[in-house]
């Protein structure tokens, strides 16, 4: 499925049944996504799959911003980024070029910080999966709540979101919006579902 046609195909049929945004990866993608759909779309840049990888630098985040990308999406975890720089100076350059920016948190504290530090957006899209969050089968709602209470910024929801009715009590606990990724673009994740539901041993 990582083919730019087949993205782009994807992000119609997500407008198509009603989306409000659509969550893109790479540049390539990005800006190909931007020219068919008449939607924001939040951009990132996943570089690596260890550490901080997703957007992880300012020149990931500009190239995003670059390629069209209305909100930048970026690991705003408090590890370190490879290129040294700080979540502040990603989010001031993402604003020079005209972008705004969601942050990528794990904990309660990150989305605090994040918010203080100018994001425009934070979301819960990391929690499970680095070291100190809550490794659990569903959403971490509980961190959306937590968020919701504590800082102005709009909260995003994002992260093992499987059913609709997870996204609406994201929603209920205070969610501005809710990210679904693999429960509506990954064929191979929803047939291994169904082969597990039925399968007998």
């Amino acid at each position: 499925m990582r083919d730019t046609a087949t993205l782009v195909r994807l992000a119609r049929s997500a407008v198509a049944g009603g989306g409000a945004a659509i969550r893109a990866n790479e540049p390539e993608v990005v800006a190909a996504i931007t020219a068919a759909v008449d939607l924001p779309v939040i951009g990132l840049w996943k570089d690596g799959d260890v550490g901080v990888y997703i957007t992880p630098s300012v020149r990931h985040a500009l190239a995003v911003a670059e390629a069209g990308a209305r909100i930048v999406a970026a690991d705003a975890t408090d590890r370190p980024r490879p290129d040294g720089s700080t979540f502040a100076e990603l989010v001031a350059a993402v604003h020079g070029a005209g972008a705004l920016v969601m942050a990528d948190v794990a904990t309660l504290d990150e989305g605090i910080a994040a918010a203080k530090q100018g994001a425009d957006y934070v979301s819960t899209t990391l929690s499970g999966y680095v070291p100190g969050s809550p490794r659990q089968p569903g959403p971490d709602l509980d961190l959306v709540s937590a968020l919701a209470a504590a800082i102005t910024v709009p909260v995003v929801a994002e992260g093992r979101i499987n059913t609709p009715e997870e996204a609406a009590e994201a929603l209920a606990r205070g969610a501005h919006s809710v990210v679904v990724g693999t429960a509506i673009t990954a064929p191979t994740a929803l047939t291994a579902r169904f082969v597990a539901g039925i399968t007998r041993t």
